[in-house]
């Protein structure tokens, strides 16, 4: 809202500005006009007639510096409305740029505030169906899984998908992910949730969040299986 009201007088003050040029233009034009016939009056009182002050070439030279005067000033004033309209343009494009990154900025932010939703709203759905087994039969995620390890695969899968959320919004490298996915893997449980829900995380596209995370864990399993292998870098 107050880019808008920045931007609204912007505007104003640049056509305040021409307006203000065209007045004083008009201005200057209307004093050249009275001075010419005050002028031409006196040389006509103090030379008789206005033949003779014709015959005078010396008066149409005075008359011609007066017209160049206002006309330098005219163009003066030209020069400068058209200085202080290109600051004014430059002004509101600096706002509207100021605009679009707030709204960029704006949108992140409702993004990172729906995703956040979700989660809690997953987190409550897993938390409903760790505490009742006839609940996450619905899901069929892990099907004749015994009810502690359908929870432990439950709680697998959230862990993940915490991860998942944290990579996504930046929060840690690739790296650190790395190091925290070798400790996990180390976890009976988590390889038999790995092994469970494996088919359907490697069909994932290979440049999504989600998929870039299942070849970081992958890794980190291949390597726990390779114990003599140094961990890749």
């Amino acid at each position: 809202m107050t880019t808008h009201h920045g931007v609204r007088r912007s505007v104003l003050a640049a056509c305040a500005w021409g307006t203000a040029a065209i007045a004083g233009v008009t201005l200057l034009g209307a004093a050249s006009i009275v001075l010419s016939g005050w002028l031409v009056s006196g040389v006509e009182m103090a030379n008789g007639d206005r033949r003779t002050a014709v015959e005078r070439s010396s008066i149409g030279d005075y008359f011609g510096g007066v017209s160049a005067v206002f006309s330098g000033l005219a163009l003066i004033l030209l020069v400068i409305t058209l200085l202080l309209q290109h600051y004014e343009i430059r002004q509101q494009r600096h706002e509207l740029a100021l605009q679009r990154e707030e709204l960029a900025a704006s949108r992140d932010e409702l993004r990172r505030s729906a995703e956040s939703d979700l989660r809690a709203l997953h987190v409550q759905l897993t938390q409903l169906a760790m505490d009742d087994p006839a609940l996450a039969e619905v899901w069929n995620d892990f099907p004749d899984e015994p009810p502690h390890i359908l929870r432990q695969n439950l709680f697998a899968n959230l862990t993940f998908s915490h991860y998942l959320l944290v990579y996504k919004w930046g929060e840690v490298s690739e790296a650190e992910l790395i190091a925290r996915a070798r400790t996990l893997v180390q976890s009976a449980a988590f390889r038999h949730y790995w092994a469970a829900s494996r088919s359907a995380k490697e069909v994932l596209p290979l440049d999504s969040d989600e998929g870039r995370l299942f070849r970081i864990f992958e890794r980190a399993m291949q390597e726990s299986r390779q114990p003599d292998v140094p961990p890749s870098p």
